[in-house]
């Protein structure tokens, strides 16, 4: 039977202000399928991406969202991991989580330990498997490495500072403002730049004797790119994620053999393309949040129906990560 829900639908590119909360129709799970009604959605960049149009991947109208936590009302043919009940987070590539109820492939969830609060498994899911990937198989750290990571004070940020800090690395953190320099440094890292204040490179290089690091993580883009590439060692590895300020401008690849140096742009989705990766990496880092050994508090939760106010806060650069409490 078809379920009446509310969700935030975009139906034009823009402002926060494009998106509204309407009504929506919810079938009947069908094969392989399951019907979530939803408790917490996730508010990432990637969604103003979305929202704004810089992201063309939501046709529209459409609802956004790539994450959240619920429990599951009812199952389709064919499903065997879950049944009623069960609690269960999810990234689901083709968007639909900003919504109160919805039916999601079964493959793309996975249990959700009871200790951990629904706000904090979605806002932390998608942000550190990212970090895992990042650090264990990109460019894994090895202890004693340096490495830079911009804007660890963020979401994504401050969790591969403390995973790069866990595997033995000295983290290097760069900040846009005191207080994310502070976030930064509760995170683990040994010394942290305000960017927007300080020559990155020169205090990267003065912090490693000269030598520059292994690895820089770097999901700001335009503001940062020059210095994480400056600060790079010989066969250093600019990791290229996220572009908060703006894409990075036409790069000639020829400045990258000065250092034997390398830069990539890695997505999280061939990491977890697999149900056994999904599940290891999933079971992994809630083990670690569970645990206590991440970072992991909420900057802040809003109403579904405030989506609009949740994405002025990130735009804003204030501190979160935030959910949508559906």
């Amino acid at each position: 039977m078809t379920v009446i829900s509310e969700a935030i639908v975009i139906r034009a590119y823009g402002g926060p202000d494009v998106m509204k909360l309407e009504g929506i129709e919810v079938p009947a799970p069908g094969t392989g399928e399951l019907l979530v009604r939803q408790h917490a959605a996730s508010v990432n960049f990637h969604d103003i991406y979305v929202r704004s149009g810089s992201y063309r991947t939501l046709e529209l109208p459409g609802v956004p969202g790539l994450e959240a936590v619920g429990t599951v009302e009812a199952v389709g043919k064919g499903v065997t991991e879950f049944v009623v009940g069960d609690r269960m987070a999810y990234i689901a590539r083709n968007y639909g989580g900003y919504a109160r109820a919805r039916i999601i492939n079964a493959a793309l969830a996975v249990p959700v330990p009871a200790e951990i609060d629904d706000g904090l498994a979605a806002a932390w899911f998608l942000k550190g498997l990212t970090a895992q990937a990042l650090v264990e198989e990109v460019e894994p750290v090895q202890p004693g490495m340096p490495v830079l990571v911009q804007a660890a004070g963020g979401g994504v940020g401050q969790l591969v500072a403390r995973m790069a800090r866990l595997k033995g690395g000295r983290v290097i953190g760069t900040a846009g403002s005191p207080e994310k320099a502070a976030i930064a440094r509760a995170a683990g890292c040994d010394e942290v730049i305000l960017y927007r204040d300080e020559d990155v490179a020169a205090r990267v290089m003065a912090f490693t004797d000269g030598a520059g690091v292994g690895a820089a993580y770097d999901a700001v883009g335009a503001d940062t790119f020059e210095g994480s590439l400056a600060s790079l060692a010989i066969k250093g590895h600019l990791v290229h994620y996220g572009q908060a300020s703006g894409p990075i401008p036409p790069f000639d690849l020829s400045r990258l053999g000065a250092k034997s140096a390398k830069v990539s742009r890695p997505f999280l989705w061939p990491y977890i393309s697999t149900r056994e990766t999904l599940l290891a990496a999933s079971a992994k880092l809630f083990a670690a949040m569970a645990a206590g050994s991440l970072p992991v508090t909420l900057g802040g939760r809003f109403a579904l129906g405030d989506a609009a106010k949740a994405h002025a806060a990130l735009e804003a650069r204030a501190a979160g990560p935030f959910v949508l409490d559906c």
